[in-house]
């Protein structure tokens, strides 16, 4: 009998020779009372506040080490800068799973890619019937630092939440959506209006099947302990498959609407609650389905409204969108994207830990990810003429095409050059969110990813598709957070900062400053501990 061939992954480029980024990915210790830092160059005066960030900081427990990158225990940063110096500090987040894990020497609470050690404590019994208990969720919350009601929060993709002290970084009170409205989590990537009204997003898991759920947070506190009180649904969308809902990172928001994307990576519940029992953690049940079309679903902000109108798009994946605005009757939405799906299963903690050719596999089986413009046009009806591209926008190559009355096929346009193809991409897309969010904007910046995790730091300029790059070899900069100088008149007055570590150095870690305009260093702040490489941040000015 002839053997079936053995399946191959896909190879999406050709890099060889990539250095070992281990260090990256290896536990550090916390550092809770404040250190100072060595500054080259200069720090300008009129930036007060702190750059906040979040990230996985210890990847072992006792013996045990988590699977997936998303496991690591939440390390939080802060980087306080006054009149030109910056002073560092860190803390574990005081979850509840870092107490039990650390009390017990061993991963006590499953992961997204992690099973939680059986308990030695039980019988055989015991340890049995213990895999048919529901899995947990983990309130290890390591992804960003999100606000609500003014108040700052460290936030995963479960039910929790907590509330952080940004001065102390001490953990101050653990927050349950679930306590406060019917859903089980909600993304780290909420949207805020200019009033702080609150937009997210969150799944509910019903006998009726899988709803994914669009969530506004009241402003203003009515009590000064509040937290989520007032919090609502505005609407709940059914998943296209009860049992196998979309899996999203974040969303996108322009003036009038939230614009949910249904992409084709699916979360297989069936296989996710029986885990326990199967020894398999969150991630295994996720996958990515090809054969299924990506599609938008626009919903109004104030009614709540779901547009009968779906824009359907070939099957991409994206985790990171960069803006979205309306103009002349279009919603245009900007976002990073990429060909395949099956990225957020390839970022296991071993997989970052490799070397020499075992790397390169890696890297060359990840799909890029560049930066699109999709262009949907607001006012379909039964009118609208079929089979011809609705896009009047004369300066977008995006197409939209009514194929009924209730669905438009839409084409992206490419929102780079070649030039950006050198540098592996962009990812962590940010914007000058504080006055440019929701409306047409230039400028975005972004990490170049030559490795697995971002190399450069690069600013895109959309008149043209110019793009000006940070670079220096061995240097795995963070995601860049705008701040706008005072009484800034241009989008780009301001400066970009970046976490910027090398795995070649010891204590080697330092804050970066950018002028915004030039792309050109201003100063750097050397910090004499080793600090992981972690996902988002926040700025918190303080003058």
């Amino acid at each position: 009998m002839r053997s079936k061939p053995k399946m191959t992954a896909n190879h999406y480029t050709d890099v060889h020779g990539l250095p070992c980024i281990k260090k990256l990915v290896s536990s550090v210790e916390e550092t809770p009372e404040t250190i100072s830092t060595t500054v080259t160059g200069t720090i300008p005066q009129w930036i007060n506040g702190s750059f906040l960030r979040n990230g996985p900081g210890k990847f072992e427990i006792g013996d045990h080490t988590f699977n997936h990158w998303f496991d690591g225990m939440a390390l939080l940063h802060q980087f306080k800068i006054i009149d030109g110096r910056v002073t560092y500090k860190s803390r574990f987040l005081s979850s509840d799973c870092y107490q039990t894990n650390i009390e017990h020497n061993r991963i006590m609470v499953s992961e997204f890619g992690t099973i939680a050690m059986p308990d030695p404590c039980k019988n055989f019994f015991q340890r049995f019937l213990s895999r048919f208990e529901l899995p947990k969720p983990t309130d290890n919350a390591s992804v960003s630092f999100v606000t609500y009601k003014g108040d700052y929060y460290v936030s995963t993709e479960t039910n929790f939440m907590h509330k952080v002290d940004p001065e102390t970084l001490e953990t101050t009170k653990k927050v349950d959506w679930s306590k406060f409205i019917a859903v089980n989590g909600a993304t780290a990537h909420p949207h805020s209006e200019p009033d702080g009204t609150t937009y997210n997003m969150g799944n509910s898991y019903t006998a009726k099947g899988a709803f994914y759920n669009i969530i506004c947070v009241p402003p203003t506190k009515t009590a000064p302990e509040d937290t989520l009180e007032g919090a609502t649904v505005v609407c709940s969308i059914p998943s296209a498959d009860k049992t196998k809902p979309s899996y999203y990172h974040s969303f996108a928001m322009s003036k009038n609407y939230v614009m949910f994307i249904e992409q084709p990576i699916k979360m297989n519940l069936l296989k996710i609650v029986t885990g326990k029992l199967t020894r398999k953690g969150i991630s295994d049940g996720i996958y990515w389905d090809p054969k299924c079309d990506t599609i938008f679903h626009l919903i109004q902000k104030k009614t709540g409204e779901v547009s009968s109108v779906k824009y359907h798009t070939k099957a991409m994946s994206t985790f990171h969108q960069i803006n979205a605005y309306e103009e002349n009757g279009f919603l245009i939405v900007d976002m990073c994207a990429s060909e395949d799906g099956q990225a957020i299963n390839n970022y296991k903690v071993q997989n970052l830990r490799k070397s020499g050719e075992a790397l390169d596999e890696v890297y060359n089986t990840l799909c890029r990810v560049f930066p699109r413009r999709f262009v949907l046009p607001l006012n379909v009806d039964n009118e609208t003429p079929c089979d011809s591209n609705l896009n009047t926008q004369c300066d977008t190559t995006a197409t939209a095409i009514k194929l009924s009355n209730n669905k438009v096929y839409c084409t992206h346009e490419d929102l780079h050059g070649q030039e950006l193809h050198r540098y592996g991409g962009l990812e962590f897309p940010q914007i000058n969110y504080a006055k440019y969010n929701t409306r047409p904007y230039r400028y975005f910046y972004g990490c170049g990813f030559r490795h697995l995790v971002g190399d450069t730091l690069i600013k895109m300029d959309l008149q043209g598709k110019h793009m000006k790059v940070w670079e220096e070899p061995g240097f795995y900069p963070s995601e860049p957070i705008f701040v706008a100088a005072p009484n800034a008149i241009e989008e780009d007055d301001g400066v970009v900062m970046s976490v910027v570590i090398t795995p070649y150095k010891d204590k080697s870690t330092f804050l970066l400053i950018l002028d915004a305009k030039t792309f050109e260093e201003l100063g750097r702040a050397e910090v004499p501990v080793n600090i992981p490489y972690g996902f988002h941040g926040a700025f918190n000015a303080t003058a």
